[in-house]
């Protein structure tokens, strides 16, 4: 049984993407970034970097942070979500690190220079869009040869590259261009463990 801390983010929503996917009871415990919880003593024990999600086990025998570090352990210890042959393996961590050093960072900061910063920034705002759509075209690139990010069967790659495309409207970016990673990305949303993971990590933010 693990504990995951998480709110409704695109990091978030990855953890519990893949234990539905992998059938593994969990407990989801929210983090609510709007009201700072993440600075709060108690979750700073659990992550000193104050950042969600957070992976516990039910002894806490494991505390586990950042995203892409849970999906590999989960993933390795389920035996399922990451291919068995040496290549596909590789590529499946060729497309997790390419996501946490490529296109989750340029996302992330196109989003912010656009809503978030407190004074305008047109240079900061040019160089994360534009960084942030040359990444979405890579994806487009590889899904144009591949049926999923890593070759033919769905992995934790695409648990990755899923969570912030499906929180593209964050940094304003369409798919409209990228025809590969739209009919991607509707399989992916279309699959059962997937809707029942978005579901509820969206009633993790308490009523307006």
């Amino acid at each position: 049984m693990y504990t995951v801390y998480a709110f409704s983010t695109p990091n978030s929503v990855k953890v519990p993407i893949a234990l539905e996917e992998l059938g593994v009871p969990y407990q989801l415990n929210p983090v609510n970034l709007r009201a700072g919880e993440q600075k709060s003593e108690e979750f700073l024990d659990l992550n000193p970097n104050g950042k969600v999600p957070v992976l516990v086990d039910t002894d806490r025998t494991l505390v586990l942070s950042e995203s892409a570090a849970i999906l590999v352990h989960l993933a390795e210890k389920h035996g399922k979500l990451l291919p068995r042959d040496a290549l596909g393996r590789a590529r499946a961590f060729e497309q997790l690190f390419a996501h946490a050093s490529g296109l989750s960072p340029a996302f992330g900061q196109a989003g912010y220079f656009q809503k978030l910063a407190p004074e305008p920034v047109p240079h900061a705002v040019h160089r994360f869009v534009t960084e942030a759509k040359r990444q979405l075209t890579l994806l487009d690139g590889v899904l144009e040869v591949r049926e999923f990010v890593a070759g033919d069967e769905f992995s934790i790659a695409d648990i990755a590259h899923f969570g912030w495309v499906w929180r593209r409207g964050f940094p304003d970016l369409s798919l409209d261009d990228a025809p590969n990673v739209k009919r991607w990305y509707e399989a992916v949303h279309h699959r059962p463990a997937v809707g029942t993971a978005i579901g509820k990590v969206e009633a993790l933010v308490p009523a307006a």
